[in-house]
């Protein structure tokens, strides 16, 4: 069996834990790999001073309140990037107490060889499951809105094509048309954006966020998210 098709079906009649940022591409990875296996916990990587997830720059309680409506216990570390895979080992040996086989990421595009996470969870004595892998970009977010996942961009990298006026838009199918039409990968697979997602038919309940200021690192701009 291919690695596609092996690491696509990875969470079939497992239990897992599901590597998890509130954006779309990782709520994606877990809501398919519910109908197919069991969740059993969610795990985040923090930025260094433990306030933000990575990349997403989502809070903690924000974090806490997304795992909560969709019935998870969620673990998480503060971490650098020299660090970041101690860390997120640790985590994954963690979640193993609590029966998890399989680690389901929402990764895309991997390689089959040097897979960094095929390569951590083998470490760990973990399966690995990556629901998304090989998706058509375009496809795979177009099927994400379709099943009803409401999501908000938050994060835009301002060197690929993005802008600050694209901070706070909810991802819908004419979006994505959008962005396609502007050249940019609808999926931002490539870091062009990151996004939370509030609502969809994995939660219970609608994350009631407010959105406060703008701000800007280098090439990146951020919308504030409050709980």
């Amino acid at each position: 069996m291919n690695k596609s098709i092996l690491w696509r079906n990875g969470a079939v009649g497992k239990k897992f834990v599901a590597s998890f940022s509130g954006g779309k591409d990782s709520t994606f990875a877990l809501y398919k790999a519910m109908t197919d296996g069991e969740a059993v916990a969610l795990i985040v990587m923090m930025e260094e001073e433990g306030i933000h997830s990575r990349s997403h720059r989502l809070t903690e309680n924000i974090i806490k309140a997304q795992a909560s409506s969709i019935g998870l216990p969620v673990f998480s570390n503060a971490t650098s990037w020299d660090d970041y895979e101690e860390k997120f080992i640790e985590l994954l040996e963690q979640t193993k107490n609590l029966g998890a086989e399989v680690l389901v990421a929402g990764d895309l595009d991997v390689p089959d060889k040097d897979c960094w996470h095929d390569m951590v969870t083998k470490k760990v004595e973990l399966g690995l499951a990556l629901p998304l892998r090989g998706m058509n970009h375009r496809e795979a977010v177009t099927e994400f809105v379709k099943a009803g996942f409401k999501c908000i961009i938050v994060t835009v990298n301002l060197s690929m094509g993005m802008e600050v006026n694209d901070l706070g838009k909810e991802l819908t199918l004419e979006y994505i048309e959008e962005l396609e039409n502007r050249g940019i990968d609808s999926c931002g697979e490539a870091g062009e954006f990151h996004t939370i997602v509030i609502d969809g038919p994995i939660f219970k309940n609608k994350i009631d966020v407010k959105f406060g200021e703008i701000l800007q690192e280098k090439e990146y701009a951020f919308l504030d998210c409050i709980l």
